[in-house]
């Protein structure tokens, strides 16, 4: 058993030792819900009124991002296609770039503007350019929001406005927010590209963005995400921030100023750094099991469906590790196969056992080989003679 504080925490399964994690914090956000995530483990760290539908406001453009972020991944669109503004996308109102009915710009600049800016023309316009009309976007977002597991949310709009016939049914939570912000984070980290910009410009310098998020400036590690405010909905805000190995998503609903939800968001994300610490386990001291009769001598172990971990700072310096595998295995080995358990301890409480498996296939020696190895071994043997 060896001491590994330093780079090793408990799993979500810490959070059953420790319940008052997402209850326990002493914090009045100031809105009518809020939630605190942990980016890489999913781990809700503070939370209220988490699953009460709610106007989201432009926070909404959380999920219109993901879909364009993905689009550009599956290779339907480019960075650089060109983006012709329809009727509908330059009639929206809120926050805008003014695009003129006929006016074209690449995805590139549209996704900026409404990262730092809010445009909810642009963001009309990328949602017509990815599924052929808003409300065809509109689908794929419910669609989306479905398979991230986002219960409590229907959208109607790609925008959050809510001065349309059905805007009263455009509605998700707290907790809804910080899954689609956390897919956005974990798995698009070149968002943070755009919404880290403070102030920046488009159609070749002739019009200014400035971040809508203030965060950006004035918290450390900031790294986004998105404001909203419509007077229904009130200030909302999914706000993400990073340091050393832990990244946050603080997000509060309903607000009654941008003062309100800042501070609200802040006060989240300081009490998570304070309080918690992410780390990721290693390996280092794993050997290689050997293989019988196989095309290779060793395989490596590698843990099982595992990434970054948990734990209370507080807790971290009395985690221990206990690595047991087997001595050998007979080809052939098949990628994930079981070698053996990695055993996380606080103390004498087990807190979470993980599967070392295969990192990759090592095949049966065919009898052809097995006769080169076996005349190898005897010419060795005699010119050791």
């Amino acid at each position: 058993m060896k001491r590994l504080g330093w780079i090793l925490a408990a799993a979500a399964v810490v959070l059953t030792l420790l319940p008052g994690w997402a209850q326990g914090a002493e914090l009045a956000p100031g809105g009518k819900s809020a939630v605190l995530m942990e980016v890489k483990t999913g781990t809700v760290l503070y939370e209220q009124n988490a699953h009460e539908p709610l106007p989201p406001a432009s926070v909404t453009k959380v999920m219109t991002m993901l879909l364009v972020m993905e689009a550009i991944d599956a290779g339907a669109i480019s960075w650089e296609d060109k983006v012709t503004a329809s009727e509908a996308a330059a009639a929206k109102g809120g926050s805008q770039i003014y695009l003129k009915v006929g006016e074209t710009m690449d995805v590139f600049d549209m996704f900026k503007s409404v990262a730092v800016s809010s445009a909810n023309d642009c963001a009309c316009a990328l949602a017509e350019h990815i599924a052929g009309s808003e409300e065809a976007f509109v689908e794929r977002m419910n669609v989306r929001a479905g398979e991230l597991g986002m219960k409590d949310t229907h959208f109607v709009n790609c925008t959050g406005l809510d001065d349309g016939a059905e805007a009263a049914n455009h509605k998700t939570s707290a907790y809804d927010i910080a899954l689609m912000s956390r897919e956005l984070l974990k798995n698009h980290p070149k968002i943070k590209e755009f919404t880290t910009i403070w102030m920046d410009t488009v159609r070749d310098g002739a019009f200014g963005l400035s971040n809508t998020n203030k965060l950006i400036r004035f918290y450390p590690g900031a790294t986004g995400l998105k404001t909203g405010f419509t007077t229904g909905a009130g200030y909302c805000l999914s706000a993400s921030a990073q340091r050393e190995d832990m990244e946050l998503v603080a997000v509060v609903m309903g607000c009654q100023t941008s003062a309100v939800r800042n501070a609200a968001c802040k006060a989240m994300l300081d009490y998570g750094f304070a309080n918690f610490a992410v780390l990721t386990p290693e390996l280092s001291e794993a050997e290689p099991v050997r293989v019988k009769l196989g095309a290779e001598d060793l395989v490596e172990a590698t843990l099982s469906d595992w990434g970054a971990v948990l734990v209370e700072k507080a807790q971290k310096n009395n985690v221990t590790m206990a690595l047991q595998t087997v001595e050998q295995v007979t080809a052939p080995v098949v990628r994930g196969q079981v070698l053996g358990t990695l055993t996380i301890r606080s103390g004498d409480q087990v807190l979470k056992e993980v599967s070392l498996v295969a990192s990759r296939d090592v095949p049966r020696l065919t009898w052809g080989q097995l006769f080169v190895r076996v005349l190898r071994r005897c010419a060795m043997a005699k010119g050791t003679a």
